[in-house]
């Protein structure tokens, strides 16, 4: 019985000899064979949401280099079907690549990151060459690839040299598995070499899916589907399944009732609530389901402590310039709908299932269409086209705290460093009625929500203070019995303004939190060792939706 749980975890058979938690989606191996007929199956998902573990179970099951799986795939749903895996378990060459970390700053470190990628593959696969049924022209093409001096037009041609290679030696054709086959084209385009990786990526695409006598099938996962006229032009019996298609929809994700057993396994059920409340709400097609990376990673932080809270572990794996691109868009205003999501409400957009990277940021259609394939929106009701406009949403806190954050970070970015002076002026004077006149009228540039949360407000002051110049702000510090939302020094002129902050749930109530907040500070001790300053402000600022009030002890 496993007691484990892996946090990025990748390698199937890795992941099954530690004894590590699994949720079983093997599966998918029958339904991708039996009930299709693809030559090429294209999974697009968002980044965190297993396309590697699960590109690695393929691996693991039908690969003739594994000699025997049975022991790893033991007790799993898989083995219901024994027709099918005596047909399939370690029965063919499978050649399983990753493009993960092809990437540069120019088209040449890419291509040779490329380069060193294949040659990694070639030394997997060393005996090859050795094989007498093995054509010598590929030998010399191996050995090119091999020593990394292959050029463009051998490396276009690599994955099918391999494949040859295999098929002469095997007497079988080959299962080829292509992972994140789209993150060189998404580096390349951030980097200014577009054009150039697009049509070397389209070469290997085209040269190892289109017609290739020596393929059995292939399987092919990204987080965007590059339209088939660009980059799998000419594939046959090609079929592409993103998150708003059902078919296959249950395999990427975790469902509602594997989180539930991953809680009742690990004694954490009690926390199920405040999980669904952070991780859920995605919809892949028909079907329900959690971040699985957010879901595993807070389970083994509360197997070390259970009283920690969900932290934002999924944007913490890359960066918000998907949500960053709207407010670069010339012409544009979706302020409004920015607050329609954040008010946990929909928007009806038109979105469609194939977009170029080249092409993502021309048209606020596009955006939409990033946002829903990359996983920062959710569809609100099933659907399997993208031919009408379909309802969007933000899909749990984690989301929304991320949404939170990049407007707020717009909005300091931006900001009138004239309302910023006469804010510090008014406070470094004392002037509570200016000081709160100024904030809520920031307030109200602003994108707005509901469910405001304290630390929306706090992450609001820290940047407008953080970055003035001749000012030093320290955020959550501890200082005496605990931690001032903020702690502003001006030390050229020996002072000191400390600020506690907190949400009002009415706004009659804002008067008496003012209070509460400069309490905290007296009982925490938060004045305490501040010596050599002459002038030391004590503030309460209570906020309820776009209105703040200040307050200054006596």
């Amino acid at each position: 019985m496993t007691n484990k749980i892996a946090v990025g975890g990748e390698d199937f058979i890795t992941l099954r000899k530690a004894n590590s938690y699994y949720v079983d989606k093997t599966e998918l191996l029958y339904e991708l064979v039996e009930k299709t007929n693809n030559s090429v199956t294209l999974f697009t998902r968002p980044r965190r949401f297993g396309k590697t573990l699960t590109m690695s179970m393929m691996e693991s099951f039908f690969s003739i280099f594994k000699k025997d799986s049975r022991e790893v795939f033991n007790g799993l749903d898989v083995m219901n079907h024994p027709k099918f895996c005596d047909e399939y378990m370690n029965q063919y060459p499978v050649l399983f690549v990753s493009f993960k970390d092809v990437e540069g700053l120019s088209f040449e470190s890419a291509f040779k990151m490329l380069r060193a990628m294949i040659a990694d593959i070639c030394k997997k696969f060393e005996g090859l060459p050795k094989n007498s049924e093995v054509n010598p022209a590929d030998v010399e093409k191996f050995d090119k690839l091999q020593y990394e001096t292959a050029g463009q037009e051998e490396i276009k041609n690599a994955l099918k040299t391999l494949m040859r290679m295999m098929n002469a030696v095997y007497n079988k054709p080959v299962i080829l598995l292509i992972d994140e086959y789209d993150v060189p084209l998404a580096k390349a385009h951030s980097n200014n070499y577009y054009r150039e990786m697009l049509d070397l990526i389209r070469g290997i695409m085209s040269t190892s899916l289109k017609t290739n006598e020596y393929l059995k099938f292939a399987v092919v996962t990204g987080c965007l589907r590059i339209p088939k006229e660009s980059i799998f032009t000419g594939v046959n019996n090609f079929a592409s399944y993103s998150v708003i298609n059902f078919k296959f929809s249950k395999y990427f994700g975790f469902t509602n009732d594997e989180v539930m057993k991953i809680l009742e396994k690990f004694n954490l059920t009690d926390r199920a609530d405040i999980i669904k409340l952070w991780y859920d709400g995605y919809k892949f097609g028909n079907v329900d389901v959690y971040c699985p990376w957010d879901v595993v990673s807070y389970v083994s932080d509360l197997l070390y402590d259970k009283s920690i809270e969900p932290s934002n572990y999924w944007e913490n794996t890359s960066g918000n310039s998907a949500i960053k691109a709207f407010f670069d868009m010339p012409n544009i205003d979706v302020s409004d709908k920015f607050e329609t999501l954040l008010n946990g409400e929909t928007i009806s957009e038109t979105v469609t299932n194939s977009l170029t990277y080249d092409q993502v940021y021309s048209s606020e259609r596009n955006l939409w269409s990033l946002l829903l394939m990359t996983g920062y929106l959710t569809v609100n009701h099933r659907v399997d086209n993208d031919k009408h406009p379909v309802e969007l949403r933000i899909p749990n806190r984690e989301i929304a705290n991320i949404f939170q954050t990049a407007v707020v970070d717009h909005f300091n970015q931006n900001v009138d460093k004239t309302e910023i002076n006469g804010l510090m002026n008014a406070l470094w004077n004392g002037d509570t009625d200016t000081a709160s006149e100024i904030i809520s009228d920031l307030l109200w540039h602003t994108i707005s929500y509901m469910d405001y949360h304290e630390d929306y407000y706090h992450a609001f002051l820290c940047g407008l203070f953080v970055g003035r110049g001749g000012y030093m702000v320290y955020s959550n510090k501890e200082r005496g019995l605990g931690r001032p939302d903020i702690d502003l020094r001006d030390k050229k002129n020996r002072r000191v303004i400390i600020i506690e902050a907190k949400k009002s749930e009415r706004e009659e109530d804002m008067p008496s939190d003012c209070d509460k907040a400069i309490k905290q500070i007296i009982d925490n001790q938060y004045a305490a060792k501040l010596d050599g300053y002459r002038q030391v402000l004590h503030y309460g600022i209570a906020f309820y939706k776009k209105s703040a009030l200040v307050k200054k002890m006596q």
